[in-house]
């Protein structure tokens, strides 16, 4: 390793002391500094526009190339060798990834443009799972991996978003029958939970565990569980981060790295918390809490 080199002695600071900083000027910089901010934030939202408009462009053209795809695959224009429905059903692979791509970018501009609103309406959360459950099950038993419902009867009404809360519980069950094996077991569970919020605004950027107990039951709490190669701990905090994709050796799912960030927005949008639970070997939890009353 080479030694650290000092800058050039005409390019180095002064070694002056700082003068203390006028207290009469403290207003005018945190006006300046909010300014600035305001501009970084107008400036990321462009950018965040332009792509999404990009990615809304893509999506006729792929939606044509995919019909075409299909079509040749029916075999109905003629029939197609062994070599030639391998590579097309290579390219309707690539083509869905693509697509599902652009679906999570343009859920993430609408996020972060302020243009998705929830619709929070008292509803029943176990029927809402229940048909999540039921539209995931032949795709993870197509897999050969087992998916178990775990929820009681009745849980007390709640407002919430159906649509929403949905993808996100999607979201979990994507990632989960990525990286369960065959013959591997996921779980979808809810359950009354008790949240302090007092604990929220002392959390670190990202969502971590709550402590929770069975006193004063104030949310229901969301998991999805499985038997797969769990997280290593240092990534625990940043699965959340938008465009974060776990580095995992041999890793042919791809991804875009924005599902789990949706999620987290969504969660909060909600008033809720969203945290992951992991270790290498062990599976992984994902879950999440909704309030039975508005936060």
């Amino acid at each position: 390793m080479g030694t650290q080199k000092n800058p050039p002695e005409d390019l180095m600071l002064p070694s002056e002391p700082t003068p203390p900083v006028d207290s009469v000027a403290l207003p005018s910089l945190y006006k300046e500094m909010l300014e600035q901010f305001a501009r970084l934030q107008e400036q990321v939202q462009k950018r965040t526009v332009g792509l999404a408009s990009a990615a809304h462009e893509l999506k006729t053209p792929l939606a044509i190339i995919g019909g075409y795809i299909e079509h040749l695959l029916s075999e109905k224009p003629g029939p197609l060798t062994e070599q030639q429905r391998r590579a097309l059903r290579d390219s309707r692979s690539n083509c869905k990834r693509l697509q599902r791509f652009i679906q999570d970018f343009l859920a993430y501009s609408a996020l972060e443009t302020g243009k998705i609103t929830l619709k929070l309406e008292p509803g029943d959360l176990r029927a809402c799972l229940s048909e999540v459950n039921e539209i995931w099950l032949p795709l993870f038993q197509e897999k050969g991996i087992a998916l178990y419902f775990l929820c009681p009867d009745k849980l007390p009404l709640l407002p919430f978003d159906s649509f929403k809360v949905q993808q996100i519980v999607s979201d979990f069950l994507e990632n989960a029958r990525k990286y369960t094996p065959k013959g591997g077991t996921v779980w979808i569970s809810a359950e009354l939970y008790h949240w302090d919020y007092v604990k929220r605004a002392e959390g670190r950027s990202h969502d971590s565990r709550p402590s929770g107990s069975r006193e004063e039951q104030n949310t229901i709490r969301i998991t999805v569980a499985d038997t797969g190669p769990g997280i290593a701990p240092e990534y625990l905090q940043e699965v959340f981060d938008d465009f974060f994709r776990i580095p995992r050796v041999g890793d042919e799912f791809g991804g875009s790295g924005l599902g789990l960030a949706i999620a987290r927005r969504l969660v909060h949008a909600h008033g809720g918390k969203i945290w992951v639970e992991s270790e290498p070997g062990a599976g992984s939890r994902f879950s999440f809490l909704l309030p039975l009353t508005p936060q």
